[in-house]
Order: C-alpha cells, then structure tokens, then sequence
C-alpha cells in the first residue's frame, strides 16, 4: 500500500463516511476496496429499487461478493434424510410451544414432522418475516445478484448455499438449540426485523459496537456469527486488489466481533 492510500486509509477510520443505508468502507492492506453492505435477506417492496448510491457503487466494482447465490432455482435443502416424528425429538413442552408458533403463522405440524429440528427453524424465521410483509425477491443480496448477473459482473461467494446447509446439520442434537433459541426469541426476532427495514427505509445507525436484542445463545452465536465473521474476514483479504460490494447479513456488521472490526 503506498503512502497516500496508508494515509487515506487512516482518514477513512477517524472520518468514516455515512450513506443512507447500512454500510462501511474498508481498505485492506491489500488494496482491496470493500463496501460493506449489511444486507436483508427477504425486503418489503419499499426496500426496492435499491438506492442510487449503492447502485453506483455497484457500478464501480470489479466484483460482487455475498454470502452465497440465491438467485437460482435449486433447494439447497434437496435429499435430507426424513428424521423421526416430532413427538420422538421433542419434550411435551418444546413441542407443545412449537405447536403455538405454528399455529400462530398457520404451519402444521404434520408438514413440520418430517423436518430436522435446524429446518423447522428456518422455515419458522422465513414465515414469520413473510407475515411482517417481507419477499425474498425485496432482499437486498437477491437485488444486487439481480444486477449484477445483467451487468454480467462477477459474482463471489463466501460461503455457498452447499456450506450453509453443512454448517446447520453440523449443529448438535439435530439444531435443536436453533430452534430453542427461535421459539424462546420468537417477539424479540420480529422486532429485530423491523428495526433492520427501519435501516434501510429511514436511516442506519452510525456506530457498528451498538448493542443489538440477542436471539441467539452465546454457543449457536459464536457459530453462526463469530466463526463466519472470522472466516469471512480470510476469505476477504485473500481476494485480488480492486474494488468490491460486500453483502451480508445486517447483523454480522455490528456488535461484539463485527466484521468490520475484524477487517480494521
């Protein structure tokens, strides 16, 4: 990195620059430029078209990088092995409760049965954000994979869809702390949605160590957000120089162990 670019990195810390939607600029030592974008991954239609600014963002980079490429058709969740019933994985109690948040966003638990405990998890999460008006095709990854795919500008994944499934059968007892966790965060989860909207239909906030509502033990965290950040943060440095758009998700740019604080 030459002198000027040390100097303007070092500018860029004390005098970050703020944009309407959730975002920070990072310069690796490297010469990678990062955008860092915290993405939603289902939006309302307000949430679309995204922002002229992030467009031009777009339109200056080498690459697009997200997390993994949701824009094609194929179920990452294709050829799971069928578990035993519910009643056999679950206490009267969790099943009990999972039956009143299933209810509650008109789920049955027959097509839950046939479901490991990690994937009744997700499809819960995915239901209730429909419910408060969100689409997968609102999503702000799902928009840019979009433009960037017209544009034909290429696309780099840190993870894969492949790898994120990998990751929620590698969790202990089939997930059930995941959907422990989902069902014991089920109020805190849809306020935590919409206070991500809010960040992207009215402002950001300016500090990425704000404390957010935890709907996550401190073990399913460290897993699914510390583990990924410190992997994500290799995964960057190892990129080429030029400049890049980084989407991922809101949460994994604030709070202890942020991505943007491991990449500084």
């Amino acid at each position: 990195m030459s002198l000027f670019q040390q100097i303007k990195a070092r500018l860029r810390v004390l005098f970050p620059r703020r944009y309407a939607w959730p975002a920070v600029d990072i310069l690796l030592s490297g010469g990678q430029h990062l955008h860092l974008v915290g993405s939603i991954h289902m939006g309302t239609r307000d949430m679309s078209p995204l922002p002229s600014g992030l467009l031009k963002q777009l339109s200056r980079a080498d690459a697009l990088v997200v997390e993994a490429d949701i824009s094609g058709h194929d179920s990452p969740f294709a050829d799971l092995a069928i578990p035993p019933p519910l009643n056999e994985r679950l206490t009267e109690s969790q099943l009990a409760e999972l039956e009143r948040v299933a209810q509650e966003v008109g789920l049955s638990l027959a097509m839950l049965d046939t479901q490991p405990l990690w994937q009744i998890a997700m499809v819960l999460q995915a239901t209730q954000a429909q419910r408060l008006g969100l689409r997968g095709d609102y999503g702000i990854d799902f928009q840019l994979l979009t433009l960037a795919k017209s544009r034909q500008l290429p696309v780099i994944e840190l993870e894969g869809a492949e790898s994120q499934v990998a990751l929620l059968r590698q969790l202990p007892e089939d997930g059930l702390l995941l959907l422990d966790d989902t069902l014991t965060h089920w109020h805190t989860n849809a306020r935590l949605l919409q206070t991500m909207i809010s960040w992207w239909l009215d402002a950001p906030p300016s500090d990425t160590q704000l404390a957010l509502p935890s709907t996550f033990s401190e073990s399913l965290y460290d897993v699914l957000m510390h583990e990924r950040n410190q992997a994500w943060r290799t995964r960057l440095q190892a990129l080429p120089a030029g400049r890049y758009v980084v989407a991922v998700g809101a949460l994994h740019l604030y709070g202890e162990g942020n991505l943007p604080s491991l990449l500084k």
